[in-house]
């Protein structure tokens, strides 16, 4: 499971700025689990968005949103109210919002922070990771991590030392993340999304919170922890 906690509703606003017609999407895998998504965070965003002159032009819940087979297969059915919107506000992890970004012609804007579980995000066959930051900046970069696409983690902007065919120099077999970001932010209409300043990291939004660690997500994960380590101590003779 990768923990979400929502946005403050101003945020959200700000990263909405310049967009009349929005479509919404929920997940409905672990922002269940965490309480921060579902039927009533979705007619939330709704009030939200129309409240602050914004069009809805529709919304849905997808049960995976990471699992791109069931977005486009999801929002095969109404595209033409994706079509219609000029954003996706997204409300999950991180992987989900790069899912959807890589999947729909549409920026992609999150609604929700990942938060920190000791870097621990499952198992996840496709392309799209997450760093569990707890400061999401993905509304500023297309809908690409910054922070896990870019071998130094830079999120604000390209370092220099990238080669003539955009390999990066830290791991000549990869893109350079920032490269990437541009292309996209390019293909949206959205460059000036790159001058965007984003604050430096918070590491200390990678620390497992005290209001975490009294969840019944918390116990449940740490009494499989302890039940792991109890199987491997060695028997005593």
């Amino acid at each position: 499971m990768n923990p979400t906690e929502r946005k403050p509703n101003d945020e959200i606003v700000e990263s909405m700025k310049g967009v009349e017609k929005a479509f919404i999407l929920g997940c409905q895998g672990c922002p269940i689990g965490c309480e921060t998504g579902g039927q009533p965070w979705l007619d939330e965003m709704t009030q939200l968005l129309e409240g602050a002159g914004k069009q809805v032009t529709g919304s849905a819940l997808i049960d995976m949103i990471c699992n791109k087979a069931i977005v486009g297969i999801k929002l095969g059915r109404i595209v033409d109210q994706i079509a219609e919107a000029q954003a996706i506000l997204v409300g999950s992890c991180g992987v989900g919002v790069q899912a959807v970004g890589n999947m729909v012609g549409r920026r992609p804007i999150p609604a929700m922070n990942t938060i920190s579980m000791s870097d621990h995000q499952g198992l996840w066959p496709s392309e799209e990771r997450c760093a569990q930051c707890g400061q999401c900046v993905l509304a500023q970069t297309g809908g690409l991590c910054p922070v896990t696409l870019c071998a130094k983690s830079l999120i604000n902007g390209i370092c220099g030392g990238t080669g003539d065919d955009g390999s990066c120099e830290v791991s000549s077999d990869r893109r350079c993340g920032w490269l990437m970001i541009y292309e996209r932010l390019e293909a949206l209409g959205r460059l000036d999304d790159y001058n965007t300043f984003n604050e430096p990291r918070d590491y200390r939004k990678r620390a497992i919170t005290d209001a975490n660690r009294h969840t019944m997500r918390w116990a449940l994960e740490v009494a499989k922890q302890e039940e792991q380590d109890e199987a491997e101590q060695p028997t005593a003779n």
